[in-house]
């Protein structure tokens, strides 16, 4: 089988041209896990693949990625075929967040009668999940506060970060490998978000050639990361991974 990892968007949150950070997992070409959703996600999804997504993993609910569930609910909701049948992995512990967020509204529809999450199959994890017979291992990350941003990573493939600070522990354990780390990434750290100058002191030489920056602010700050020797994500872009190891037998 051929792997891939499509970029939908590479963003930060107010660099709109670069598109809401998402990305879909592909196997032979097809979608088979959206991660984030965030305000122009759904359009760029469709426009890839002509159909909303079968699986959804949420890293935490931020609007930047959150902001398309919505009109998500709306696309499924009023088309039988689909209404309940896209999987919305999400952290247990961001649930309260995810349902005050998008969920809690009164009355999603004008008319009533109806329930945010009908439109779904709602997946709460802890330690991971399972997916047509994939075990994705899900790890806490270090964005904004604790406890409020999970990534998810396919072990001897890739890992996606989400938004996060340095976080060397933790890829050490899900990412040892040869997986590809999508990794976020500015010209300049923050308390919630990991900057160049981090990547060099945080993480060994012999990681940053398995780095995939996204999350940057612009397409000048993408063009100074590249010159500086590393490997930027661009919207659209599609990178090649290695097969995924089999499921280890005490996950789940």
């Amino acid at each position: 089988m051929n792997w891939s990892l499509h970029f939908l968007g590479v963003g930060a949150a107010h660099a709109v041209e670069l598109g809401s950070s998402a990305v879909v997992l592909e196997r032979d070409g097809k979608p088979l896990l959206l991660i984030d959703c965030g305000p122009d996600t759904l359009d760029r999804y469709i426009a890839a693949y002509g159909e909303p997504p079968h699986a959804l993993y949420i890293t935490h609910t931020h609007m930047d990625h959150i902001g398309g569930m919505e009109r998500l609910f709306f696309r499924l909701w009023f088309d039988d075929a689909w209404r309940g049948r896209t999987k919305v992995f999400v952290h247990a512990g961001l649930m309260p967040w995810l349902q005050a967020r998008v969920a809690d509204y009164p009355n999603v529809l004008a008319e009533g009668g109806v329930n945010f999450w009908e439109a779904f199959r709602l997946v709460p994890c802890t330690r991971g999940f399972w997916l047509d017979g994939l075990w994705f291992d899900v790890f806490g990350t270090r964005h904004h506060m604790a406890g409020t941003s999970y990534g998810v990573a396919l072990a001897g493939s890739f890992a996606y970060t989400g938004d996060t600070r340095p976080i060397p522990e933790v890829l050490a354990r899900v990412a040892a490998g040869a997986e590809f780390i999508a990794h976020d990434c500015g010209l300049v750290g923050n308390p919630s978000h990991t900057g160049i100058d981090d990547i060099e002191r945080e993480y060994p030489e012999s990681w940053r050639s398995r780095l995939r920056l996204y999350h940057y602010g612009s397409e000048a700050d993408g063009q100074a990361l590249a010159s500086r020797g590393y490997a930027v994500a661009r919207p659209g872009e599609r990178l090649t991974l290695p097969e995924p190891a089999l499921p280890r037998p005490d996950a789940g």
